[in-house]
């Protein structure tokens, strides 16, 4: 079968299967994507009959949330397209407080009746709740917002896009790659489409149209004669953007040592595939790091992991507090070390930011899950914490009566809750580079693109890996490394920060499927930064001798 034609007819590949469940929905067919289902006063009246019969039933508060969440993804190997797949899943979740506690439930028949069915469970839940919950919920103030809108700002919608562009795009990638070395390639698009509807007996009614993408490849290369292979994964980071970030702009692009080709706005996914199949090649023959204490300098991509981990989860209040230890734990950031005022979690330079708000990320969005409207906070401001992540039942819990806008739920089926906001480091103040960084670098490691990691369970002792690494000697990039990995403690590792560099290095890293809760919910966040360097770091050999 020739490729145009197996697109048009191909369902579910073997790609597919890397797919969480809960992105996966119903298929259905690539028209279908582009299908209303209904409009705004249809999801108004839906709405209303769920908060209306919340509060016959005795509820003091309710929020019901509609959703229809579309995915596409396109999956192909080497010369080979894998699977093509499009999903759609629509229902409702409502929300309340009845008795002083949480109920929820939710259901794909969105009939009055199926609506007034699924209201009586979530109310019957939460009175069943408040014969074991001794203190009642407290929720912070939200001012009804009436009925708005928000969409992500996109040029090209990738519904809109023809599969066979798509698959042309990802297999012209991976021919760059087998051209220039590779003896394998994968390559894959995630596409995302969340239609959200949010109304609250508060007095809102918020609708949103949120736009997600990611790009991967990933790139072998193998040395038959020495038995060995390397993997180089692709540089790109998913965002929230349309179908553009494609497009791979020249003037949107950063070169890094190495002559890595780091990407800002958009990405040349070719051009990053070119790039790989030559650096696993130079892998292969690549020197094993010596182990010992090293400045690092850590790119963007890389480092947006660092800030996920040992920043970004350890600052959730429920793990502050212990209400929450799945997915490494609870945290280090005690509320003592906050109340100090003094706590130094970094260096003077080290200022670190949540934001739902930041245009091109993926956990930008006008209005968080429970109606707050998202906005910009300082977590660690010139080195000491000063805040946490918090929703509107947590906050009065820190003194303080504003929610900070970061309540999510995966899906319509899903109970919102905390969920961690885009956590960023902001750029140096000062004109500086990348190239100066390394000028003014004595004994140092570029690390570029994520790879393994691990983290205690209180976010402190950590070790991380990367995709590629160049050793730096007297201010010069001497040549490729293997088997590099740094060990720190999140206290230790932020006060190490020595320099940043200026904004026009400012890129994002991201994840589609950020973990956290029992049962378990992904959520999709970024973190953005500037290239930093960090002094006097503990790097160790990970590589091993059979």
């Amino acid at each position: 079968m020739k490729r145009r034609d197996f697109v048009q007819v191909a369902g579910l590949g073997a790609g597919a299967l890397l797919v969480p469940s809960y992105m996966m929905g119903n298929p259905i067919s690539v028209e279908a994507l582009m299908d209303p289902i209904m409009d705004n006063a249809q999801k108004k009246t839906m709405a209303d009959i769920a908060l209306n019969s919340a509060r016959s039933l005795g509820a003091s508060y309710a929020d019901a949330r509609i959703g229809r969440y579309l995915n596409q993804f396109v999956f192909t190997r080497e010369k080979t397209v894998q699977g093509v797949q499009n999903t759609e899943s629509f229902g409702m979740g409502i929300r309340v407080i009845a008795n002083g506690t949480w109920g929820f439930a939710s259901t794909t028949d969105v009939s009055p009746d199926g609506i007034k069915k699924a209201t009586g469970q979530a109310v019957a839940i939460a009175k069943a709740n408040s014969k074991i919950q001794t203190e009642p919920v407290k929720l912070a103030p939200v001012q009804g917002h009436g009925e708005v809108s928000w969409k992500t700002p996109l040029e090209k919608d990738f519904r809109e896009v023809p599969i066979a562009d798509k698959v042309d795009l990802l297999l012209s990638a991976n021919a760059a790659a087998m051209d220039n070395g590779a003896n394998f390639v994968n390559s894959a698009l995630f596409q995302v489409n969340e239609q959200k509807y949010f109304a609250s007996t508060d007095g809102s009614y918020i609708d949103q149209d949120v736009h997600r993408i990611w790009p991967t490849i990933g790139v072998t290369a193998i040395d038959q004669k020495a038995g060995k292979f390397k993997t180089r994964q692709g540089l790109s980071a998913p965002v929230g953007m349309g179908f553009e970030y494609m497009d791979g702009k020249a003037s949107e692009k950063i070169k890094g040592a190495g002559d890595l080709m780091l990407y800002k706005k958009s990405y040349d996914i070719v051009e990053d595939a070119t790039a790989a199949a030559k650096q696993a090649k130079e892998m292969l023959t690549a020197k094993s790091v010596e182990p010992g204490k090293y400045s690092v300098i850590l790119e963007p991509n890389h480092l947006g992991l660092t800030i996920h981990e040992s920043v970004g989860h350890p600052l959730e209040l429920d793990r502050v507090l212990g209400y929450e230890a799945n997915y490494a734990g609870t945290s280090f950031a005690t509320l003592d070390k906050w109340e100090s005022k003094d706590f130094q979690y970094g260096s003077k330079l080290v200022n670190l930011v949540a934001d739902k708000t930041q245009e091109g990320s993926l956990g930008a969005v006008g209005y968080d899950d429970e109606g707050v409207k998202c906005k910009k906070w300082d977590l660690v401001r010139d080195g000491i914490l000063v805040n946490y992540q918090a929703i509107r039942d947590q906050v009065h819990m820190i003194g303080q009566n504003e929610s900070h806008g970061c309540c999510y739920s995966q899906s319509w089926n899903d109970v919102q809750f905390q969920r961690m906001p885009n956590v960023s480091l902001e750029p140096g103040t000062e004109p500086y580079s990348v190239d100066d960084m390394i000028k003014d670098t004595e004994k140092g490691i570029y690390i570029a693109g994520r790879g393994s990691y691990s983290i205690d369970q209180q976010r402190y002792n950590f070790q991380f890996g990367g995709t590629v690494f160049y050793e730096i000697k007297n201010g010069k990039v001497e040549g490729m490394l293997n088997d590099v990995a740094y060990q720190s403690n999140t206290q230790e590792f932020w006060n190490s920060c020595s320099k940043i560099c200026d904004q026009n290095d400012y890129r994002m890293f991201g994840s589609f499927f950020d973990g956290k809760g029992q049962p378990s919910q992904v959520s999709a966040v970024s973190h953005g930064s500037s290239t930093s360097r960090f002094d006097d770091v503990n790097v160790i050999n990970t590589g091993r001798s059979i």
